[in-house]
């Protein structure tokens, strides 16, 4: 298999930074939100639901740990699926992964906006909304073109700010449980559990944000797999504990829009729900800085395998980064949360996701099969038969699509393969040109 890293780009990216990819990947606004929304549906039995998603997030993610080792390049499940299934297949991952990602910004870059505005309320509207959002993009363009190092460092004090206020909320709210509250009331329906495990596994995505810049790892075949699997602990553990607490301290849980912060005002007053609404500021910032630097590698790779214009993947001198990609992505990313128009097409973003997982729980058995693929630096238990599971999960999440979401989702998918025809032609043309007397 072909190694797709360019020399222009620096390996500088270390196991713990893959890590903090991961976490600031999978931990962004939702968890702020999200015990309330299950509790609401399933009562106590939203404890069993996180147990149950962190251990089928853990199959799909079994796949990526082994397949992203035997690669050392940058790209994440598009040069996976490239690989075991073709140029196309490929590409469109790809393309519907970076469309996933630039939605996801503007999504989460106007609640950050909302959550300032909380604070300082003409943050929330007209110039001062505007101002926000391009400082906002601006900063983070900025950090990520010059280096992956420094973006790497930001991203690992954002993933350790984010986490400081939950872990703060799940300590002291230990010591405020009330035991009454734990008692489970009739089980419920197989559809209501499953509707919130669809949640959940919603919430436990983002993990694929440690695979795409193995081109800048120092050790991808290696690091790649620990990382993935440290997150998902990690992120497990707390959302666990979360849950624990806020079934425990809240009484109003299932009514509540702001779970967090309002259990934790009960039980640490007015200062610990200011630290809990920072906090989600912080985890936001932290989500967006790293879907900018993962975003702008896909366009690169794609660019890097000639099926994008070569400029995409151009790197700069000094800083060894990316920037045509980065530039490219952020002024997109710019746009549409300016216009707010990505509400109506945001809902492709799961789908896109989901798309990428199934691909690269497919590949598994494909490359174990194949005696000329590069042999895997991690092995997962029972791996054929973890694929085979992990793609009925993905089947199942798939088929809960709305109408809407699978007509938006092909659209995109056409386009991408308009894209990629393009390109194709372009390139016969160049190879005939080139032939020519």
């Amino acid at each position: 298999m072909a190694d797709t890293s360019r020399p222009g780009l620096a390996r500088a990216v270390h196991k713990w930074d893959l890590v903090a990819f991961a976490i600031n990947g999978i931990i962004g606004a939702g968890i702020f939100g999200l015990p309330s929304e299950v509790f609401q549906r399933i009562g106590v039995y939203s404890l069993l639901a996180f147990l149950v998603c962190g251990v089928l997030t853990t199959l799909i993610i079994l796949c990526f740990a082994e397949v992203g080792s035997r690669f050392s390049g940058t790209g994440g499940p598009y040069l996976y699926a490239g690989e075991a299934f073709g140029s196309l297949v490929g590409f469109e991952v790809g393309w519907m992964m970076w469309v996933a990602r630039v939605m996801a910004f503007a999504a989460n870059a106007n609640l950050l906006v909302a959550y300032v505005a909380f604070f300082v309320p003409a943050a929330g509207a007209g110039t001062g909304r505007a101002a926000i959002v391009v400082v906002l993009v601006a900063a983070l363009t900025a950090v990520n073109v010059v280096g992956v190092r420094n973006a790497a460092r930001v991203n690992n004090a954002l993933a350790i700010a984010k986490l400081a206020p939950l872990a703060l909320f799940v300590v002291a709210g230990c010591f405020f449980l009330t035991a009454r509250n734990y008692v489970p009331g009739p089980p419920p329906s197989f559809g209501a559990f499953s509707v919130s495990v669809l949640l959940l596994v919603y919430a436990f995505s983002g993990f694929e944000m440690a695979v795409i810049p193995g081109g800048e790892a120092l050790d991808p075949g290696r690091d790649v797999p620990r990382a993935l699997l440290m997150a998902i602990g990690a992120v497990a553990v707390f959302y666990i504990g979360i849950q624990v607490v806020a079934i425990g301290t809240l009484p109003t849980l299932g009514s509540s829009t702001r779970p967090l912060a309002d259990a934790a005002g009960r039980f640490l007053g007015p200062l610990g729900a200011a630290i809990i609404s920072a906090g989600a500021l912080v985890s936001i910032l932290g989500n967006l800085n790293v879907t900018l630097l993962v975003a702008a590698r896909l366009p690169y790779a794609m660019a890097e395998r000639g099926e994008l214009p070569a400029a995409i993947a151009r790197t700069h001198r000094r800083f060894r980064t990316p920037d045509a990609a980065i530039l490219l992505t952020a002024a997109v990313m710019l746009v549409l949360t300016l216009s707010g128009t990505f509400v109506y097409a945001v809902t492709i973003s799961v789908i896109a996701r989901l798309l990428s997982y199934g691909a690269t729980c497919a590949a598994l058995p494909v490359f174990r099969r194949r005696p000329d693929a590069t042999r895997a630096q991690f092995l997962a238990p029972a791996g054929v038969t973890v694929s085979i599971v992990a793609l009925a999960l993905v089947g199942w999440l798939l088929s809960n699509s709305t109408g809407r979401e699978a007509r938006d989702a092909t659209i995109a998918v056409a386009l991408g393969f308009a894209i990629y025809a393009a390109s194709r032609e372009k390139r016969k043309a160049a190879a005939v040109s080139s032939r020519r007397p």
